[in-house]
C-alpha cells in the first residue's frame, strides 16, 4: 500500500490538465465561430445590397440601355456611362446626395433609388462610405475584375472593412478589405 502514496494526486493532475486542454479547444472554437459568424452576415448583406441594385437597374432601362425598349430580349447594348456605374476610385455621377429622412420610403426617380442605396451601403457595411469610393464599382466589364466599359455584363464589386488578415476571400484586395463581387447580364 505504501508504493501507491500520491498516486491520486497524479491522476487528479492529469484529470485537471486534459479538462483545462479542452476547456482552452472550446473557447478557440467560440472565437472562431464569432468571427465566422460576423463575415457571414456581413457578406449576406453585401449579397442583399447588390441585388437591390440589379433590381433597380432592371426597373430602370432607361437609365442603362441605348434603346428602350429593348428591340429583342438578348439586346444588350449598354449605355457607356449611366447614373448607376461608377469606377474604383470615383463616385457615381451626378454626385449622391444626402437622401431626406423620409425620402427613401418611397423614391419615385432612379437617382433617389440609387442614393437611398448609397445610404444603405454606407450604413451597412463596415466602413461602407469610404470603400464604397476607393473599393467598390459597379460598371460594365467583358472580363472579371476589370472596368474596361465593354460587353454587355455589369459587374458590381462592395467591399468592407474587417480585421487584419481575418477576409476568407483571397480576392480581397488587402489585409484588411473583404469583397463581394456580382457579374449579370441584364
Amino acid at each position: 500500500m505504501n508504493n501507491s502514496k500520491g498516486f491520486s494526486l497524479i491522476e487528479v493532475l492529469v484529470t485537471l490538465l486534459l479538462t483545462t486542454l479542452g476547456i482552452l479547444g472550446m473557447v478557440a472554437l467560440q472565437s472562431r465561430s464569432i468571427h465566422y459568424t460576423q463575415d457571414s452576415i456581413q457578406r449576406n448583406s453585401a449579397v442583399e445590397l447588390s441585388s437591390q441594385l440589379i433590381d433597380m437597374m432592371r426597373a430602370n432601362p432607361a437609365a442603362l440601355f441605348d434603346e428602350v425598349p429593348p428591340k429583342h430580349p438578348t439586346y444588350g447594348k449598354l449605355k457607356n456611362s449611366s447614373l448607376f456605374f461608377k469606377t474604383k476610385g470615383n463616385n457615381f455621377s451626378p454626385a449622391p446626395a444626402e437622401p431626406a429622412s423620409n425620402a427613401c420610403l418611397t423614391p419615385t426617380t432612379a437617382q433617389q433609388q440609387r442614393d437611398c442605396w448609397i445610404a444603405q451601403v454606407k450604413n451597412r457595411l463596415p466602413d461602407g462610405a469610404a470603400l464604397l469610393t476607393s473599393q467598390s464599382y459597379v460598371c460594365r466589364s467583358s472580363v472579371a475584375g476589370n472596368c474596361n466599359n465593354q460587353g454587355s455584363t455589369i459587374e458590381i464589386q462592395l467591399a468592407w472593412q474587417v480585421k487584419k488578415d481575418s477576409c476568407p476571400d483571397a480576392r480581397a484586395p488587402n489585409a484588411t478589405t473583404c469583397i463581394y463581387r456580382t457579374r449579370i447580364e441584364l
